[in-house]
């Protein structure tokens, strides 16, 4: 069931045009991930999902209710949802009054706020710095005093904008666990933007990627980074290989294409006669020597012609007729003694080799 529906949004300010034509569909239960390049419109689109602006234009629909006839019910909307800003808000109070602060704007009761702020505090691991001052506390602990906040007041949907996009690895560890935790045992929705293309993959059951302001892709990780739909997609997550090729033949549920002079074979039905092949580098596999075992359906040799060194990864070139790039682990590399000018032989698997339609230079 679609707890939000959001069709042809649109939002300006002034002669700048924010997002255009967005469509977004959010399931009741799932954690959305909303990602893009920085300006992509991510931050705008979920202030307008969580009802903090309206958009200029286009439908949108709230746990089922018109959001745009309905306009004087958007406070009570709002109150079923929260908000988790980038830079953590906190109060020079007790961390105890910071995460109360909403119950008593709500005219709770002093019971109900005790148990609620100390359940809330005790979810995010900061039970024990209830009496201390909340400005005397970490970066990582203050976002996570922020986060009590609003879960305290019970939010049926998360809105979580660059959430850990300034914490430490360890602190953006305890705030995915309290989300993921929070989505599984507590059934809330959560949509969260982030710059962490990795942060997507863990959390999102569903990831949409943003592109000059409007949703130029979505579907489960898997689909978004293995099977982007156009080169700008690709190029965000970070395929390293884009190549153009023309379709030779399609038989046995395998489509070959001929690229600079190198016949692949993929497992796409060929999208037009002219196509440019998607493949990660690190589906690509290279050996010293022909592997007798392999069961890849694109196997041949190829020339090492550039490293650079990824940590804890190598980015390998290898020259086959067309360049390819890989990626393999820095032991990897240093047990198969890499350098440049050394013959090696490459493994692909056919289903790892994405095709779409050719594009122009761009």
């Amino acid at each position: 069931m679609a707890i939000i529906e959001a069709h042809s949004i649109k939002k300006s300010y002034g002669n700048l045009e924010v997002l255009h034509d967005v469509d977004l569909s959010v399931q009741e239960g799932e954690i959305l991930g909303l990602i893009g390049p920085s300006g992509s419109g991510k931050s705008t689109l979920l202030r307008i999902l969580d009802l903090i602006e309206p958009a200029n234009g286009g439908e949108l629909s709230v746990f089922g209710i018109d959001t745009v006839e309905e306009r004087g019910r958007w406070l009570d909307l709002r109150r079923r949802m929260g908000m988790l800003f980038q830079r953590p808000i906190v109060f020079n109070a007790s961390v105890y009054d910071n995460v109360a602060m909403g119950l008593r704007y709500r005219g709770a009761s002093s019971d109900d706020i005790d148990r609620r702020v100390k359940g809330a505090l005790e979810a995010v691991g900061l039970s024990r710095y209830m009496g201390g001052r909340a400005t005397d506390l970490s970066g990582g602990e203050q976002q996570r005093v922020a986060l009590s906040r609003v879960l305290v007041t019970g939010p049926e949907i998360l809105f979580l904008d660059e959430p850990t996009a300034n914490l430490d690895p360890g602190s953006t560890a305890t705030i995915e666990a309290i989300v993921a935790r929070l989505n599984r045992e507590e059934g809330t929705t959560v949509l969260i933007s982030t710059h962490d293309l990795s942060q997507g993959q863990r959390l999102a059951h569903r990831v949409a990627v943003m592109i000059e302001g409007t949703v130029a892709q979505a579907g489960s990780p898997r689909e978004i980074f293995h099977e982007p739909r156009d080169q700008k997609i690709a190029r965000f997550v970070g395929v390293q290989n884009i190549i153009p090729g023309r379709v030779v033949s399609r038989k046995e549920g395998l489509t070959t294409v001929e690229a600079g002079g190198r016949r692949l074979v993929s497992t796409t039905p060929p999208p037009a006669e002219e196509v440019e092949l998607i493949i990660r580098g690190e589906d690509i596999s290279l050996h010293r020597r022909k592997p007798g075992y392999e069961e890849a359906e694109n196997l041949f040799p190829a020339t090492v012609t550039a490293i650079e060194p990824m940590v804890p990864f190598v980015n390998v070139t290898v020259h086959c007729g067309c360049d390819l790039a890989a990626l393999v682990t820095t032991r990897r590399a240093e047990a198969l003694g890499l350098h440049e000018g050394i013959e090696v032989w490459v493994s692909l698997h056919a289903k790892a080799v994405h095709l779409i339609p050719r594009e122009g230079p761009g």
